[in-house]
């Protein structure tokens, strides 16, 4: 293959780690997507963590955030740089218990950790970069429905997710209601809000200003647009984060013995530079962008006859829970969901001084919810 390796990005010949790999062939024409565009086939990487039972009724469907990937659980080693993102929620006594549930998470259309995404190669050996079509969190949802098909579940008997996660878990819920009994939806609106979509563009502009970007063409090239992704990463912290949360940690302390009078750093800005590069390491700058789009298209209302209509459509029973201190997602968005769920639901909310990172880091709040909404 004389492709330039891309760091973080599986190719064939790189230590898969734990991840299973299915091609999808779609209809005749493909995967026909919502902007009009197509794809011949879709690759997905999955992996999966205990047994599904003989009737196959136990299955849970775990869904990641946008820098996620299907790596929820185990440890970092070959094929994963880091250790599973949700650890200590799937194993078994866990809320997610493998003992009782075959759990699955798939990497999600678009992504770079071994589903079909921009650096992923087209037909002609030749990767798609700025060919790769715009997609939606509905079209990410089509082709998880086609894994389950593959995988011989027709009914999940739970959707869980958080974030971008958390939106495909509505959709799931919203598109297919007769394949979920249970959804847990964490930190999410019901469609993408004007801060919200700002927030992802201006992550956009930062990638797409990057000289190293090349209209999304650059995987030949040998350079990778890092500087701007990694200021993407930044702006995206900050709403991921906490003012209390930065106020505490850093204050106005400067970066070791560095003089911000003398070109040096504050503490604080040394942190979104560590944050920005851990994520160049491991993470593809298209895919970047093509999620933050995705994110920016949400919206379960659509062609649906609005939110209102959408979700009422909903049979699951579903648990909404949000984090007291986000900033990004606000608790009203959560509310506005429980509201017009049908039936009598309330939101799980969940105290954090981390803000919309809550439903990462508070393992044992949102393992509480997680293991209440799979035992109602």
């Amino acid at each position: 293959m004389n492709q330039t390796p891309i760091p973080g990005t599986w190719q064939v010949g790189d230590d898969p780690g734990h991840r299973q790999f299915v091609e999808l062939k779609g209809d005749d024409q493909g995967f026909a997507l919502e902007s009009g565009a197509s794809l011949p086939s879709v690759t997905v990487a999955f992996e999966t963590w205990g047994q599904l039972n003989s009737c196959n009724t136990n299955a849970v469907l775990v869904l990641h955030a946008l820098s996620g990937d299907s790596h929820a659980e185990g440890p970092a080693g070959p094929g994963h740089v880091s250790a599973g993102w949700w650890d200590a929620l799937i194993a078994p006594g866990a809320a997610i218990d493998t003992d009782r549930y075959f759990v699955v998470c798939p990497n999600v259309l678009g992504g770079c950790q071994g589903t079909t995404g921009p650096s992923s190669l087209d037909a002609d050996n030749i990767r798609y970069g700025s060919r790769f079509p715009v997609i939606t969190i509905r079209d990410q949802v089509a082709v998880e429905a086609a894994l389950a098909d593959e995988l011989g579940i027709e009914t999940w008997a739970a959707v869980i997710g958080g974030s971008m996660g958390a939106m495909r878990a509505l959709e799931w819920s919203v598109g297919y209601p007769e394949r979920v009994v249970r959804a847990v939806v964490l930190a999410v609106s019901a469609a993408a809000s004007a801060e919200q979509i700002a927030n992802c563009s201006l992550q956009i502009r930062a990638i797409r200003s990057d000289p190293n970007f090349a209209n999304g063409d650059y995987y030949a090239s040998g350079a990778r647009p890092s500087t701007g992704l990694s200021i993407a990463r930044g702006i995206g912290q900050l709403s991921y984060r906490t003012e209390q949360e930065f106020d505490v940690r850093f204050a106005r302390e400067v970066q070791d013995d560095e003089s911000p009078l003398r070109g040096g750093r504050y503490a604080i800005e040394s942190y979104l530079e560590h944050q920005g590069a851990k994520l160049t390491r491991r993470f593809d700058a298209n895919s970047y962008v093509t999620l933050s789009d995705a994110m920016n298209h949400h919206d379960v209302g659509r062609g649906r006859g609005g939110v209102t209509e959408a979700l009422a459509m909903v049979s699951a029973r579903v648990t909404v829970a949000g984090i007291a201190s986000d900033r990004l997602y606000p608790l009203k968005q959560q509310m506005e969901i429980a509201r017009l769920l049908p039936g009598d639901n309330e939101v799980r909310v969940i105290e954090s001084e981390f803000g919309h990172d809550g439903f990462l880091l508070e393992t044992d709040a949102v393992g509480a919810v997680v293991r209440g909404a799979l035992l109602d």
